[in-house]
């Protein structure tokens, strides 16, 4: 009998298979004594497990590329962490085998993270991943993973760690279903990138039988059990006319009536700027620079490092607009010549902005380097600083900008609530606003994006969230300056007709669901975008926005 449970849809596409199930957990290695003697020997055994997983992870990453590479190299980094692994070969000094004290040391590092304030604790699940492959390695038995299987399926995990999400088969998997997770999370964005139907936060997932044929719907988060020969073709034929839509849709962003949305692309270096041209983005609305500070958390990297890695970006869209964000460390993304290690909630310290005014000569060599790789370039630059509060922080950035002889735009990331409150005040000091609508849902919700239990805080359908970027586009249209949208929000199809009609100027997002959001867009008239955005803001919750949002849009 059919059946139909709900969860967060994060990839679009339809996906209709049996359930296989991920492997099970590495279990707990025994708690046995070594004699002193043979302390050196186990030691050795950690070291050369450590850095054969950070290897792998490394490996995976250059063979994935584009931001699963950048999230697997900070796994590896995690894999190598230098008081982690003291804390293991002091384990070791005191009588503990290798994979005993490795099991210990991450259990206690563990605990710090979920301490440390929810934003750090959302990495808990990569630790985890991690600390399995070196436990595993040591133990001498199969890391526990995507299941094997000769026929295609659909998988169904608690939660999937980077590693395994990064090098998914596309013609294997069919489609996944994470008990966790959330829009925003590592395995969401991965999805995206693979092209695969996905959904998250669906509450009892692991209980669907083996075997079971599901129909995945990564659009709405419908998960259909059983489905019916009438469920099936109707969300085949949904599908196929999507597909056909995006195959038929090319060229610049526009409504149906010709109001430009100039659609654009989220990077994070030069390896994701060939999907990013395939699929037409019309340039670049959020280059995230952190993954050439990753590479060694010890120290920047050169300018000339830097002048390099940017240049090729800029280089593949002349004519086109690239948007720069300057370094974003802190909370989540520490580094240790940057950030402090003993902050209480790092998500609510010194981050983005913050830690970049108390390194000045850090700020300054980025911004030179970004001068100098745009030198003789018909590109159009724009440079904006994360995690901007108020006007003394966007003036403190546009100041740094024009003394390091930048010329370009200068923008200010609205993330926090007070941003949106008084982004005409922000507007005095800069060029533009670009909406980082997953922090800005974080922090206006108290609601960690990693954190499933808490996801419909995290839905950008949110109407809250939705009067929050109306008021940032409205302070931005009074100002005759632009406020485009770089977080998640924009790579929903229907979302983007919603943002439109608030009066966002530009998307940017993942270049996977440029196609459908392309698309979708050239349905619908700006009045009727207006119209949606509207109906949506009249609701309470981000269901009901969601479903007056699609009435208006479909005519209903």
């Amino acid at each position: 009998m059919e059946t139909t449970l709900r969860g967060v849809g994060v990839s679009h596409g339809v996906a209709i298979g049996e359930v296989r199930h991920m492997g099970t957990a590495v279990l707990e290695p025994p708690a046995k004594q070594i004699p002193t003697d043979e302390a050196p020997r186990e030691q050795g055994r950690a070291r050369q497990a450590v850095e054969a997983v950070a290897a792998d992870l490394i490996a995976r990453g250059n063979l994935a590329g584009g931001e699963a590479q950048h999230v697997l190299e900070a796994q590896a980094m995690m894999a190598q962490d230098p008081e982690l692994m003291a804390d293991v070969e002091r384990r070791i000094t005191v009588g503990s085998t290798a994979e005993r004290a490795v099991y210990d040391a991450f259990a206690a590092y563990r605990a710090l993270l979920a301490n440390a304030g929810e934003y750090l604790a959302g990495r808990v699940a990569d630790l985890d991943d991690v600390r399995n492959r070196i436990v595993a390695r040591l133990l001498g038995v199969p890391m526990p993973g995507v299941p094997d299987s000769d026929e295609p399926y659909v998988l169904i995990a608690r939660d999937l760690a980077p590693a395994d999400t990064a090098l998914l088969d596309p013609t294997l998997v069919l489609g996944f279903v994470t008990e966790e997770g959330g829009p925003t999370s590592h395995s969401a964005i991965l999805a995206r990138a693979l092209g695969v139907p996905a959904v998250v936060a669906l509450p009892g997932a692991g209980e669907l039988a083996e075997g079971t044929v599901v129909a995945v719907d990564g659009s709405t988060g419908d998960i259909f059990v059983d489905p019916s020969e009438e469920k099936r073709a109707e969300l085949t034929k949904a599908a196929e006319e999507r597909k056909a839509a995006l195959a038929a849709s090319s060229g610049p962003g526009a409504t149906s009536d010709g109001h430009k949305v100039p659609l654009l692309a989220n990077v994070g270096g030069p390896a994701d700027v060939p999907a990013a041209v395939e699929a037409g983005a019309e340039g670049v609305g959020l280059f995230r620079t952190e993954f050439l500070f990753l590479d060694d958390s010890a120290k920047a990297p050169s300018e000339a490092k830097q002048v390099e890695a940017y240049r090729k970006v800029l280089e593949a869209f002349p004519e086109g607009r690239v948007v720069v964000r300057v370094l974003d460390a802190g909370a989540d993304k520490p580094l240790d010549f940057l950030t402090p290690a003993d902050e209480p909630n790092p998500a609510l310290g010194v981050r983005g902005l913050r830690t970049l005014l108390d390194h000045p000569q850090v700020l300054r060599t980025q911004l030179t380097a970004l001068a100098k790789a745009a030198e003789g370039l018909p590109v159009y630059l724009e440079v904006m600083a994360p995690m901007v509060a108020d006007r003394t922080d966007a003036r403190a950035f546009a100041d740094a900008c024009r003394e390091a002889g930048l010329r370009a735009k200068f923008g200010a990331m609205v993330e926090i609530p007070s941003a949106a409150l008084r982004a005409r005040s922000i507007l005095q000091e800069v060029e533009f606003l670009s909406l980082g609508t997953n922090d800005l849902a974080q922090y206006t919700f108290a609601a960690d994006r990693q954190v499933g239990a808490v996801s419909r805080l995290q839905d950008p359908w949110q109407p809250a969230l939705l009067d929050l970027i109306a008021m940032s586009a409205e302070a931005a249209k009074a100002e005759g300056k632009s406020c485009g949208v770089c977080g998640e929000a924009a790579s929903d199809p229907l979302l983007a007709c919603v943002l439109t009609g608030l009066g966002v100027t530009s998307l940017s997002m993942g270049a996977a669901s440029i196609p459908y959001v392309r698309a979708t867009l050239a349905k619908h008239t700006l009045a009727q975008c207006e119209r949606a955005a509207a109906a949506a803001r009249a609701t309470d919750t981000a269901e009901e926005a969601r479903l007056a949002a699609q009435a208006v849009l479909s005519g209903e």
